[in-house]
């Protein structure tokens, strides 16, 4: 499975919990499969937990799945960000506007989409390679301040 194929399911999810009441991962797995995605309960799980999805109470005391938990209610882009970067980055450096983040062999083009995706403010390009990206910004004010905020995605 593809890094941009996982996205997909995960925004395909996200989209099922804005239209359906689900109440398990077999109901999610059921909507997914209706969608076009052939999944297990087990990959479901993963990205239950990898969304942050949270179960709350309807109003008749049934629980049902929700995005509405503090990872899920960040931005998608965002989320996909962070766990790329969990999942590949190895290590960012900085430059004076520019900054390398190294990653695992063959992982880069991964979370240089992310990245790009993820629209951080102050971001200008990004060229990635095999195992590291080039992330260029405005300034080095910019610089410092994505720095912060990817540092900040990558506390577990």
């Amino acid at each position: 499975m593809t890094p941009a194929h996982r996205r997909e399911r995960e925004r395909a999810i996200l989209d099922i919990l804005d239209d359906l009441t689900i109440r398990t991962q077999a109901d999610l797995v059921r909507a997914l499969e209706r969608r076009g995605y052939s999944v297990t309960q087990a990959t479901v799980s993963r990205d239950v937990r990898r969304l942050g999805l949270v179960k709350v109470r309807d109003e008749d005391g049934r629980s049902r799945y929700t995005a509405n938990g503090t990872e899920a209610s960040a931005p998608v882009s965002r989320r996909v960000l962070r766990t790329t970067l969990r999942d590949f980055a190895t290590d960012i450096a900085p430059g004076d506007a520019l900054f390398a983040i190294r990653t695992h062999s063959g992982c880069a083009n991964a979370v240089g989409v992310a990245l790009d995706e993820a629209g951080l403010e102050g971001v200008v390009a990004t060229l990635a390679g095999d195992d590291t990206i080039l992330v260029l910004t405005r300034g080095p004010t910019d610089r410092e301040r994505v720095l912060e905020e990817l540092d900040g995605l990558l506390e577990r």
